[in-house]
């Protein structure tokens, strides 16, 4: 597969469109907004007036957009994916999505249009050097088939049929954000009880949260957060989470709780800062905010 299609060069789409550019792939691009994609112009990439035109021609269409509704965008319509994609190939799905809005997509593109859910485990740098971890969700044969194009990405896992990639992507978020949730709680607590700052990293360090610990406590001390995953987004991804487990008829109190800690970070200004700027907003509502 040497003709690609990125449908979205945003924060993720841009470098894997310019790495798979890098590595001798003749890409296509579309971005709702075109100052995104004159970067992949100037690069030597060519752009799409719309995502119909993007697709036509490629073997391949990888889509990277915001959530459900971009998807929808991109897909349905005169302009979108299913009216210019080419019989024969294939849509890697990679945004973090829905389970609904997965299914939804299989059914507008047009029969023999080979389809996975192929979303990500990592951000920006490991976008650009190849590094990020793809959770494949397909039939084996189309997995294999995809192979070359994906390793170009990164290291990817079939992880079951299609929608198990969706699937797996929501819970490695899921985790990640109770992790951020237990972790600030932790501090709040621990300076509640009066632990010094530098006693409460001692006592995490010899705890499960060592490592998270350890490696936010330096920006949880300077207060800056730059994003490699917008705050948004994590909010976002945490809502799409909640949906699938009323879906599946589950309470589950520590998703609720760590999606509730990072809507109140956004709404507390914090949107376009990285989402571990959620410790800030629990600290920040305990009054333990460290001493700098």
């Amino acid at each position: 597969m040497e003709r690609i299609a990125v449908i979205g060069l945003g924060a993720m789409g841009a470098p894997i469109a310019h790495r798979l550019l890098g590595q001798g792939c003749q890409v296509t691009g579309w971005n709702r907004s075109p100052r995104r994609a004159a970067a992949l112009r100037e690069a030597g990439g060519a752009v799409g007036v719309s995502p119909a035109d993007a697709v036509r021609g490629a073997e391949a269409v990888l889509v990277m957009v915001t959530g459900p509704q971009a998807l929808l965008a991109v897909t349905e319509g005169e302009h979108g994916i299913a009216a210019g994609i080419d019989p024969g190939a294939v849509v890697v799905q990679m945004s973090t999505v829905s389970p609904s809005s997965l299914t939804r997509l299989a059914q507008a593109l047009p029969a023999g249009t080979g389809l996975l859910d192929a979303p990500v485990l990592g951000s920006v740098a490991e976008a650009a050097s190849g590094a990020l971890r793809i959770l494949a969700g397909g039939p084996p044969e189309l997995v294999e088939r995809c192979l070359p194009l994906l390793t170009r990405l990164g290291s990817p896992l079939r992880v079951g049929e299609l929608g198990a990639g969706t699937a797996a992507k929501l819970v490695a978020n899921n985790a990640l954000f109770g992790v951020l949730g237990v972790l600030g709680e932790s501090l709040a607590l621990g300076g509640a009880l009066g632990l010094s700052w530098e006693v409460l990293h001692e006592v995490l360090g010899v705890t499960p949260l060592a490592e998270q610990a350890a490696r936010r406590r330096p920006v949880i001390e300077a207060d800056d957060y730059p994003a490699r995953f917008a705050l948004a987004l994590a909010r976002k991804d945490a809502d799409l989470v909640a949906d699938a487990v009323g879906d599946a008829g589950l309470t589950l109190g520590l998703t609720a709780a760590s999606r509730d800690w990072l809507a109140a970070a956004e709404g507390a200004g914090r949107a376009d800062q990285d989402y571990t700027a959620v410790l800030a907003a629990i600290l920040h509502a305990a009054g333990k905010e460290p001493r700098r």
